[in-house]
């Protein structure tokens, strides 16, 4: 119950159905005030208001878990040591794979729960042996099944998602007004919920040390200088005051962060057209298909971004370092992919799985 209108329709539709709820909101922080508030937030002390007056009014228990010490250190502490590392992570993703699915799910199976119910636009769908899979929800502009992607295939056999096949939000939210639900008209929550003011450079300056250093063209030479590589991510425009104009007198943007060189590039737009990916942390949505235990190559669309048009591709695992990895050849190309972003590869509307981006390449740059 994360206090807004979908977790409290999801639960209405729990109860409806006929389950044994219990709402539980979960406590993220030990200092309110550093997380975001309002339609910004998610998991604040109004939220948690919100949530135990939906639980009153469905007339089933509501409870406070404290999930601030592992959310600290899974989603908070992973997202400084990513950007430290010149990569951009996704908190959200991390969340829902360390602390709703895991974390969350974890205790609720120890004390005897069946599954978790959240109010995420996604669907499980059974196959004929009765393995789950995980799928687009039914108004795609709304599907959140991307950043559900990191499910495992136990985790979906626990997992309920009630607003599957809802056609649209306004649905949603004229259900809970016809519910008596006083979140019906409660804006969504967006933004990073641990960075308060949304000021992410700045948060993250407080807690990387920032070193200036080198802006680089695409050819190596020097057009300016930054305030610290971390401060910035692929495909990012605004903030780079270069002093020296590009040739062509169009806007540079950047290209990559070399943590190691303590150099931001930066180029043309079209130097951000990505051609190929390698992923790492690789992990399935259910079962694998067929192809991916052969290191067959099969067809895919892949989606680089919680709201990001899927484009078709190519995949297949391939021989890594460390482990296997997974290599994804776009179709089209892809604009601003950054290392640290999650690729989630899709068939049809189902879930295939999910992985670090580790790196991303332009096959137009690599020929420069």
């Amino acid at each position: 119950m994360s206090g807004g209108v979908d977790s409290a329709v999801a639960a209405a539709r729990a109860v409806e159905a006929g389950h044994d709820v219990v709402g539980v909101h979960l406590a993220l922080s030990r200092m309110p005030g550093t997380l975001r508030t309002g339609s910004r937030g998610c998991c604040t002390i109004e939220d948690s208001r919100d949530a135990w007056r939906a639980c009153d009014v469905l007339g089933i228990p509501y409870y406070v878990w404290d999930f601030s010490e592992r959310f600290k250190e899974d989603v908070v502490q992973d997202f400084i040591d990513e950007y430290a590392a010149g990569r951009t992570p996704n908190p959200c993703m991390r969340c829902n794979e360390r602390i709703k699915f895991a974390a969350l799910l974890e205790k609720a199976i120890a004390l005897g729960f069946d599954a978790v119910c959240t109010g995420h636009y996604a669907k499980v769908i059974t196959d004929a042996e009765g393995n789950p899979e995980l799928h687009r929800a039914a108004d795609w502009a709304k599907d959140q099944s991307y950043v559900l992607g990191v499910l495992t295939h136990e985790q979906l056999k626990h997992s309920m998602f009630p607003l599957a096949d809802t056609p649209s939000k306004a649905e949603v939210r004229a259900e809970a007004e016809r519910r008596g639900l006083s979140v019906a008209n409660k804006p969504d929550s967006h933004d990073i919920c641990f960075i308060p003011d949304g000021d992410t450079a700045g948060w993250l300056a407080e807690k990387i040390d920032m070193t200036t250093g080198d802006i680089v063209d695409e050819t190596g030479a020097k057009v300016g200088e930054h305030p610290g590589a971390n401060a910035f991510t692929v495909g990012q425009r605004r903030g780079l005051k270069l002093g020296t104009p590009a040739a062509d007198g169009k806007p540079r943007f950047v290209l990559e962060i070399r943590p190691k060189e303590n150099k931001v590039v930066v180029g043309p737009q079209s130097l951000l057209a990505i051609d190929e990916i390698r992923g790492i942390k690789v992990s399935w949505a259910g079962l694998p298909i067929a192809e991916i235990a052969t290191g067959a190559e099969f067809d895919c669309y892949a989606q680089v971004r919680a709201h990001g048009d899927p484009v078709l591709a190519t995949a297949r695992m391939v021989a890594g370092a460390d482990s296997e990895q997974l290599l994804v050849t776009l179709t089209d190309p892809l604009r601003g992919v950054a290392p640290g972003q999650t690729i989630v590869l899709y068939q049809g509307s189902r879930v295939l799985g999910q992985a670090t981006i580790d790196a991303a390449r332009s096959l137009q740059r690599a020929e420069l």
